[in-house]
């Protein structure tokens, strides 16, 4: 099976993977087979309006999940839910426990996060969202020891 990294939302010790156009149903097995027994949930989200589950959604510090709805099949899997204003405010990645890496093209949502405590990081990534990226696409996070 496939399994794409920009499908895979871990929360917690559970696992949301998206299942459409780059990751099966037969990847998000395989990786169950392998985190399952390390005490990880995973679930599968299925994915038919963007190209990964986090063009769609990510997650917030406290594990919020948020995302603007048309582009998600069905925000109920997900048991704590915040929508955003702008197609582009559903993408975030954290950089510290109450930090977030956003674009600039979500102002609105930046305000958002703002008034619930987060201190926003905005950058320019409009030629990148032309093509579907966002900033978790541009990210590959090392965690110190």
């Amino acid at each position: 099976g496939d399994l794409d990294g920009g499908d895979v939302l871990k929360i917690g010790s559970t696992a949301y993977v998206g299942v459409g156009g780059r990751t099966t149903a037969a990847g998000v097995e395989a990786l169950a087979s392998i985190i399952g027994p390390l005490g990880w949930e995973v679930r599968p989200i299925p994915v038919t309006k963007v190209l990964h589950l986090k063009s769609a959604v990510t997650a917030l510090p406290d594990g919020t999940v948020i995302g603007y709805p048309p582009l998600i099949d069905d925000q109920t899997l997900f048991p704590r839910f915040l929508e955003v204003p702008e197609e582009h405010g559903g993408h975030v990645v954290l950089v510290a426990d109450d930090t977030v890496l956003m674009s600039t093209s979500a102002p609105r949502t930046a305000e958002m996060l703002q008034a619930r405590g987060l201190t926003t990081v905005c950058v320019d990534i409009s030629e990148f969202e032309r093509l579907e990226g966002c900033v978790t696409c541009l990210s590959v996070r090392v965690r110190a020891s």
